[in-house]
């Protein structure tokens, strides 16, 4: 009997210790949406190099799925209830692959999920995905510092800075996410010009 009762009271120091444990916070997940850019219409011959897409590098505060804000000064926030699908490198490589792959002249793609070798590689570092205040007004802005690499031995042979801002008239959640949208599809088309142009220039030609 004295073993049942030290039982049940173990039981219930154990259900009231659960109940003051924090809960998490329901949270909406969100996907990068999807590309509205069309495919780009080009002349130009398919490519004969492959082209491998690495994650960016990014700070902490960016290699996260959290979606991040700056409302004042340089503190960075985040959205609460709500997160990205994946961490913010992981999206912005995705939509660059996805953007390849829609503009069609370099087909042979594979990312750094693979340990597949290419003749470039596509990389760098993302310096911001985020929503900025200035005063009143909200922009999501996304910058890029883009590296193309030489794939055999890993020697940098283009680097160039890519920026897009996104003014927001709506600062709720789903008008933000479709502003992380809309840039990253700028930003995507005009990576991927200057990344086939250099590629055109750098890249081993096989026949």
């Amino acid at each position: 009997m004295k073993l049942t009762r030290l039982a049940l009271l173990a039981g219930f120091a154990l259900i009231s210790a659960c109940s003051i444990l924090p809960q998490s916070e329901p949270s909406d997940v969100y996907r990068l949406p999807v590309a509205q850019a069309p495919a780009l219409a080009s002349s130009v011959a398919t490519q004969h190099w492959s082209l491998r897409l690495n994650k960016l590098q990014a700070s902490e505060a960016l290699n996260r799925p959290t979606i991040a804000v700056i409302p004042q000064g340089d503190v960075i926030s985040s959205y609460k209830g709500s997160r990205w699908s994946d961490p913010a490198p992981v999206l912005v490589r995705n939509r660059l692959l996805d953007g390849f792959a829609r503009d069609g002249r370099v087909t042979l793609l594979s990312t750094d999920d693979s340990n597949f070798a290419a003749d470039l590689e596509l990389g760098g570092s993302l310096q911001a995905f985020q929503t900025e205040y200035q005063g009143t007004q909200a922009s999501v802005v996304v910058r890029v510092d883009a590296l193309l690499v030489r794939g055999y031995d890993q020697r940098i042979l283009a680097s160039r800075r890519f920026e897009e801002r996104q003014p927001l008239s709506d600062v709720q959640v789903p008008a933000v996410v479709a502003g992380f949208g809309q840039a990253s599809d700028r930003l995507t088309a005009k990576v991927v010009a200057w990344a086939v142009d250099q590629g055109q220039k750098l890249a081993p030609q096989k026949r």
